[in-house]
């Protein structure tokens, strides 16, 4: 009994620390934070900016142990989905601008110079797919 409990706690907290050092290396070798700052000129809000990385990877970490539920009106849950949805775009921007995934994608696929219609094309379709999902699986 007492030799599964230590495995237990032993198991849990390598791979906590496992998915916590992977998720420091995505945020710190790829510099994504401070890239996000850059493109939108917030870099006087750094502190904000830790808080949230660190109490949102706190905050999951938590909630994802418990099965909560909330009794939160509706419009209260769209602010949340649009800010969600706003800060992960602004998150995988970041990345691919990183990663200067687009401009060779744009190279490769022969559409040198039009970055912006792929840019566009990526945002509505990704708007579109939102919007498909939580009108029709969402509200099931």
């Amino acid at each position: 009994m007492i030799v599964n409990i230590v495995l237990t706690i032993a198991i849990g907290l390598a791979g906590g620390l496992a998915v916590g050092g992977g998720f420091v290396a995505f945020l710190t070798v790829l510099g994504i934070i401070p890239r996000l700052m850059q493109l939108t000129k917030t870099m006087k809000y750094i502190q904000a900016y830790e808080w949230a990385v660190v109490s949102g990877a706190i905050g999951g970490g938590w909630s994802s142990l418990y099965q909560y539920t909330w009794q939160i009106p509706s419009f209260v849950i769209v602010i949340i989905g649009l800010m969600s949805g706003i800060f992960f775009g602004m998150l995988a921007a970041a990345l691919t601008e990183v990663l200067n995934v687009l401009p060779i994608l744009t190279k490769r696929i022969g559409m040198d110079g039009k970055l912006i219609l792929l840019l566009m094309a990526i945002v509505f379709g990704k708007v579109c797919g939102s919007l498909f999902h939580w009108i029709y699986f969402v509200n099931r």
